[in-house]
Formats: structure tokens, sequence, C-alpha cells
């Protein structure tokens, strides 16, 4: 097995470990990772890796003659594939260029991952997106120069360009460059609209997706049916979407799209759509953005605990707390202690499944540290008190830590096993 150099920019794909195969010098070598063009992202080395991979070791494989001439076209062709710096594989391409008829959930799941990332579908919700996949069409204008609107021409399609660059020219003679993800034509209207300025391309191979007027209004003005709005006092506090998961109309459901920060945490403990499961997880790992302090989750946690109705939620919310991101916990004494009123929470409740749900957890994400206390003399007090050993059956744990004192300082806690 060949072993991966530190400089990955030195390692070609398409190197042979076997001295009797001839080995392709690097001038002739498209593949490696430093002459790959295309690779425009982390994303895109990784495909083009995982792609190549098989050529690298070759063990246990019978040899037999090989056409050096159809070894070279092949060779183009997987530059021709991995060099593309848009559509990164060719599976997007094969989706875009399908009828709209034609396109299979897979096809539009696929288009819709990589449309997201463009500017002009940055505003729109989830389904908006999806059902702009299911109709769009793919064109392709192979060379520069070529108008592709005239000044003054009906507009039928709205375009968003997936490759290359177009050029508007106004008539007062100001010109505007537009590239890859951004869009021109046609507005959410049925109204007959005109195009004020030539479309020309400024390179060869400009790619775009078009979508018809028809669809295009009909997709954009009717996103209010898929959103459900909730209002407070008078002001709308949260927006769901109504999705659907699939063709056959099993899953569907709302998702949060949009909501004050009150508002989500208040969700936390209400059900959630079958399109939405992982929503406290997704709250955990964002919430961060939103919320200068975690205590303002463990509060409302702490006095929605007190309801029977609303314990196991609240329960579970802070299991997967702990389990996904103990840090939020061991590194802020604030947080530590909110933990361990809950534990006394779940004691005083008789929980004692999920108390030892919490314990597990806690004991499998704790990590090994040194703490170092200095005494002024042997008689002073540790400010801290031990709990097991030996007589009692069970590990050395700390019990209690003075609050303040130079136990807590030097971070000894509740819990610690010694």
């Amino acid at each position: 097995y060949l072993q991966l150099p530190a400089d990955l920019t030195k390692m070609h794909l398409t190197d042979n470990p076997h001295p009797q195969v001839t080995h392709v010098p690097s001038s002739q070598s498209g593949c490696s990772i430093a002459s790959d063009s295309g690779s425009s992202s982390l994303s895109d080395i990784y495909q083009a890796t995982e792609s190549e991979m098989g050529d690298v070791d070759l063990t246990g494989l019978p040899e037999a003659p090989v056409d050096s001439e159809d070894e070279e076209e092949e060779e183009d062709e997987d530059i021709d594939r991995t060099s593309d710096p848009l559509l990164g594989r060719d599976v997007v391409r094969e989706c875009l260029e399908k009828e709209p008829a034609d396109k299979t959930d897979d096809d539009i799941e696929q288009l819709l991952e990589f449309m997201h990332q463009l500017p002009a579908f940055a505003n729109m919700t989830m389904s908006v997106r999806r059902e702009l996949c299911s109709v769009m069409i793919f064109e392709v204008v192979e060379q520069a120069g070529a108008i592709i609107l005239e000044d003054g021409q009906e507009l039928d399609s709205w375009y968003v360009i997936l490759n290359g660059t177009v050029e508007i020219t106004y008539p007062d003679g100001k010109s505007e460059s537009l590239c890859m993800g951004n869009s021109f034509g046609i507005t959410p209207s049925l109204e007959k609209q005109y195009m004020n300025g030539v479309v020309r391309t400024k390179v060869d191979d400009c790619q775009f997706v078009c979508i018809a007027q028809q669809d295009y209004w009909r997709i954009l003005n009717h996103v209010e049916k898929n959103t459900h709005k909730v209002e407070e006092e008078g002001e709308i506090v949260m927006v769901k979407e109504h999705r659907e998961l699939d063709r056959s109309g099993t899953r569907k459901g709302h998702i949060v799209i949009k909501a004050t920060p009150e508002r989500l945490i208040m969700h936390l403990i209400e059900e959630h759509s079958i399109v939405d499961p992982t929503y406290i997880e997704d709250f955990l790992l964002t919430y961060r953005t939103f919320l200068t302090s975690p205590l303002e989750v463990g509060n409302k946690l702490l006095e929605w605990f007190t309801v029977d109705s609303l314990r196991d939620k609240v329960t579970r919310v802070v299991l997967l707390w702990v389990n996904n991101h103990f840090n939020d916990f061991e590194g802020d004494p604030a947080m530590t202690r909110f933990l361990e009123e809950f534990e006394k929470n779940l004691e005083d409740t008789k929980m004692k499944g999920h108390l030892r749900l919490l314990n597990i957890a806690c004991a499998a994400k704790a990590k090994w540290r040194q703490i170092t206390l200095q005494k002024p003399s042997r008689d002073s007090p540790l400010f801290f008190s031990l709990l097991g050993g030996s007589d009692k059956g069970f590990g050395i744990f700390v019990e209690t830590v003075e609050v303040g004192s130079k136990a807590a300082e030097a971070g000894l806690k509740r819990g610690d096993q010694v």
C-alpha cells in the first residue's frame, strides 16, 4: 500500500504501486489535486478523490494488455468530468438535462442540494426551491458573444446562470455583468414584460436553467399557502412552512423556518412535525447564534420541569444537550449548577431511569484532568468532601465543593471521580 504524503498536492491519484506497469509521467497526468482547477471546494476534492482512489491500489487484480490510446482518451474524459468548475459531478448535469416530467424525487433532491447554494435562490423557502427544481429546463449557449435576449423582446422565462458570464447592455449605454448564481428575465407576474437592454454571453459554454413565466408566477405566488404564521398580541412570533418530503404525501407537515428566540425555546417542548424530527438537536447546535447565555434555556427547562405533563419532554431535551454538547456544562460553573439542580429534581421525582441515563451520559462525556491544590498548612481545610471508597463498594467521588473556595477556583466540581 502507498503511504500518503503529508503534502497532498504532491499526490497523483494515478500513481501505480506495481513496477511492471508503465507509470504515466506526472506531466501527462491531469488527475492530481494540485492540477485540478475545478476542485473549488473540499467536497469537490473529496468527490474527485473518492472516484479515482480505485486506481491507487491494484493488488490482486490480473494484469492485461492496455490500449494506450484508449487509456489517454479515458483520462481526458476523467479530466473533463473532474475539472467542471460548476456541476462537480455528472449526476447533477444528468438531472438538469432531464425533461421536467421525467425527473424523479432523487433527481429533484440532487438539484435542490446544488441550487440552494446560488444567490438567486437564497431568499426562497425550501418548498419554493423544490418546486422550481421540478420545472426548470437546462440550456447551454456554446459561443461567446451570442445574443440571448434582444432589447424590447417579450420575456417568457426567468433565467439563472449556472456557468459563465453574461453582459446586459442598457439603451443608455450602461452595462452590467452577471455571473454564476445571478438571475435575469421576468418577474413573478402574468403581465406581458419586455427586455430592457441586450443580453449576450461574454464567454464560451454559458449554462442556464430557465423557468417558464407561468410556472414562476404560480410557484412564487402560492408560497403563502404553504406557510403558517403564529401571532401573539398582534405580532408574528413564528413562521412555519408546510413541506412534503416525497410525492406520495405520507411524509408531510410544518417545519419552523423563522421565530423569535423566546418562541424557539418554547418549541423545544411542543410537538414536532414528522418533517422536522431533529428540531431539538438543531436548536442545541445553533442557539449560540441568537442567545447570549445558555441559562436562558436552562432556567426555562427547570421551570417547565415542575409541570407533570412536560417533565418527560424537558428531560429528553436535557439528556440530548448533555450527550451532544457536554462542554456547555463542563466549562461553565453556572451550567454545572443547573445540571446539579436538574439532577436533584430527578431524584425528588423518583425518575430513576432518567437519572441513570443522565449519569451515564455525564460519565461517558467527562474528560480526565489534573487539579493541584496547595494548603498553607497540614491542618488547613480542603473546602471539599469525598464520598465512596472500598467500604461503600464504589469509587471515590467529590460530594461537595465550597462555593468561592480555592478548590472551586481550581476547577473541582461535585461529581468528579478521583
